[in-house]
């Protein structure tokens, strides 16, 4: 909404996690999202990921720099269509490392973000509770809300369950976690269908999270 009776403000969530509401304008949130649909098209573009278990994750992804699957990463969209993963671009980078200055401090600059993992999720997706250990890099993790409201699930570093947050995200939201809280377990438990931003554009909910691999460039995977 445009008035709100208690304005959200930026919140540590819990030692290194950080939640900046409104951090992208109307207008950087409709170029972003511009982004993200010449991303998702073939080749290489959104697709549904499978399990070593033969499910299936209900927000679909597209990825940028190296392609995540299920627990690794490939210069290729080994689990999909075959095709080079899209390149990183510079501009997506510099976006992290601002992102990671505003919400942790300039001292907490990194090296360049290399990796974009971007979830398209309708009104009936979700994410399951899981930590994003497939790096080798410990940089912070940079994630950007677009379209729909969701709640965001944050919890600790040892195990799936309690004590976690709930954290409402909106368009335009940024949440970045590391340091101590890194390796967190995180999720998406429910998405708020037609909540998105009218002049937006959008219908269902994207993230876009940014990570910095450490691979070695000659590796042909993260493993």
């Amino acid at each position: 909404m445009d008035a709100e009776l208690f304005p959200r403000s930026r919140a540590e969530i819990a030692p290194g996690a950080v939640h900046v509401p409104g951090w992208l304008d109307a207008d950087d949130q409709r170029r972003l999202l511009e982004a993200c649909r010449d991303w998702a098209g073939p080749p290489a573009g959104l697709r549904t990921v499978r399990t070593p278990g033969g499910g299936t994750m209900t927000a679909r992804q597209v990825c940028l720099g190296w392609h995540w699957y299920p627990y690794a990463y490939a210069r290729t969209v080994v689990d999909g269509d075959g095709a080079p993963v899209k390149p990183f671009p510079e501009w997506l980078g510099e976006l992290g490392r601002r992102a990671v200055a505003d919400a942790l401090g300039a001292e907490a600059a990194t090296a360049p973000y290399d990796i974009a993992l971007i979830n398209f999720y309708d009104g009936d997706a979700r994410m399951g509770m899981h930590r994003d250990s497939d790096e080798k890099s410990d940089a912070p993790v940079v994630s950007l809300s677009l379209g729909d409201t969701c709640v965001f699930r944050f919890g600790n570093t040892e195990s799936r369950s309690r004590p976690y947050t709930d954290v409402e995200l909106r368009s335009g939201d940024l949440f970045v976690f590391g340091n101590a809280s890194r390796l967190a377990y995180h999720g998406v438990p429910k998405v708020y269908p037609q909540t998105a931003p009218q002049g937006l554009g959008l219908t269902g909910r994207l993230n876009v999270t940014l990570r910095v691999s450490g691979f070695e460039e000659t590796s042909p995977s993260g493993v």
